[in-house]
């Protein structure tokens, strides 16, 4: 079942039963990105690591050992 058949059926059977109806799937999906990388940046500064944007800082790896 696919996450809109699913929220298809929920949205009914919250209306059968007069209750809000759930929210989109994907609505909240860039919210939980950024609560994320806001918890890795966090976990950077306690570990006395470089707070810069995680995929940045790959990539700064990546770029350093010589894109091997």
């Amino acid at each position: 079942m696919t996450a809109i058949e699913q929220y298809l059926i929920d949205t009914y059977r919250t209306a059968q039963h007069g209750g809000p109806p759930p929210p989109p799937p994907g609505r909240d999906d860039v919210a939980a990105v950024r609560a994320a990388r806001c918890y890795e940046q966090f976990h950077a500064v306690l570990e006395g690591r470089s707070a810069h944007h995680p995929w940045r800082a790959a990539l700064h790896r990546l770029l350093a050992r010589g894109g091997a």
